[in-house]
């Protein structure tokens, strides 16, 4: 078992964007000047609506701790609790699955759990717990899986989790087709409020799967929607086509490995990786085309134009919010708990490359403002959710990962 380190709250205080002591800073009311201060990658691309990227800084005021509650975890992706208060805890390249007791005692890894190919960006990926688990006891998680012939895809499966172990696992999903490529898995798992299990997927990222984001007879650079037995919904918006896939919800995605469901509406919100530049925040609709490759914001990672270069076709979505530079966004959760009354209705997603914590505040469904915290822990984060305490917690993206809880200073 690894070492769990339980810190005390004064220990704990961090400063939040520059404030002192987990205070954020307040600048002045009249303040219209973005959080981003870094020049764009592609300077000359203008976003399609007025407040499409570079919100106004947002500084909420709010003076929190940090608590380590779990230390020494091996690159830990996802996060999801179990009614009773105990964290589920997923290990990406190792594969395997911790559960973090109510005692802030960190168990042996879970026994049952499929192979993964732990390469690259692969390995255990994210979490979901069945809506009815006090009934089934089914947990369901993501993953890169391994083929014979050394390609890989996502894929999905679920399981009875009983003492330490899960049992009766059956794969619910595989993405088609398997690709050589050790990137863009996607990953997230989301319940609709209809039972419906949403999953994101990437396209891998070498150019034989890029392009399939836009082809709908394969899964690679989409959002799936399927039953929790893995079949197929009536109502998904291409059963019955010929040549396409009937599980597809959304396409024309990148690498989405953030995803969550708004509590007020029920819709599903995502946020993608791009490239150099063009990070998005989406609300995908059902059977609507999300632009990528054939548009996007930013650039290619050689410094070239993606495609065409453009920014804007008909018959393809714009992203509610784009990102240049990036953030590296991992991990999404809506914030709806009375701890921190000033947070609520924000939108929370971790920062790999700037490794901040973001906090957007959305009106109408735009985003009008941006703050940056946990901005001195210098760590990738890749997974935040609300727990049933109304604290956040939040996973650091390192070979000795953390787990972290934000509650109200004091």
């Amino acid at each position: 078992m690894r070492r769990l380190l339980l810190t005390t709250a004064l220990a704990a205080l961090v400063a939040a964007c520059g404030g002192a002591e987990g205070q954020a800073e307040t600048p002045a009311a009249s303040s219209r000047s973005p959080v981003e201060t870094k020049a764009a990658n592609a300077p000359d691309q203008k976003p399609a609506v007025a407040g499409q990227t570079r919100a106004p800084a947002a500084a909420s005021n709010v003076a929190y701790q940090v608590q380590t509650i779990a230390e020494g975890l091996n690159k830990p992706w996802g996060l999801a609790f179990l009614p009773d208060g105990r964290l589920l805890i997923t290990e990406r390249p190792t594969g395997q699955l911790r559960i973090l007791g109510t005692d802030g005692k960190l168990s042996e890894p879970v026994a049952g759990l499929p192979a993964v190919d732990g390469r690259g960006q692969g390995g255990l990926l994210g979490l979901a717990i069945d809506p009815k688990f006090a009934q089934t006891g089914l947990i369901y998680w993501s993953y890169s899986e391994p083929q014979a012939d050394g390609t890989n895809n996502t894929a999905t499966a679920r399981g009875k989790l009983t003492d330490g172990k899960v049992e009766n696992v059956q794969v619910i999903f595989h993405q088609a087709p398997s690709l050589a490529s050790t990137l863009h898995y996607g990953g997230r798992l989301v319940f609709a409020r209809d039972g419906t299990l949403f999953i994101t997927t990437g396209e891998r990222s070498i150019l034989p799967g890029r392009v399939q984001a836009q082809q709908l007879d394969g899964t690679l650079g989409k959002v799936v929607r399927i039953n929790t037995d893995g079949s197929v919904p009536k109502d998904n918006p291409f059963v019955g086509k010929a040549g396409v896939k009937p599980e597809i919800w959304s396409y024309g995605h990148r690498n989405i490995q953030a995803a969550a469901i708004d509590p007020k509406t029920g819709k599903l919100w995502e946020v993608e990786h791009g490239a150099r530049g063009g990070d998005e925040l989406n609300q995908p609709q059902k059977g609507k085309n999300y632009g990528w490759p054939t548009i996007t914001y930013g650039i290619e990672y050689s410094g070239k134009p993606i495609g065409e270069g453009i920014t804007a076709k008909a018959g393809l979505e714009q992203p509610v919010y784009y990102w240049d530079p990036v953030i590296g966004p991992s991990g999404m959760a809506f914030y709806g708990a009375s701890l921190f009354p000033a947070w609520k209705d924000s939108v929370f997603v971790g920062s790999l490359a700037q490794k901040h914590l973001a906090r957007l505040v959305l009106k109408n469904g735009k985003v009008v403002g941006e703050e940056r915290l946990l901005t001195d822990q210098n760590e990738r984060i890749r997974d935040v959710i609300v727990g049933p305490d109304g604290a956040l917690y939040v996973a650091t993206d390192n070979e000795k990962g953390r787990v972290l809880k934000i509650t109200p200073k004091g």
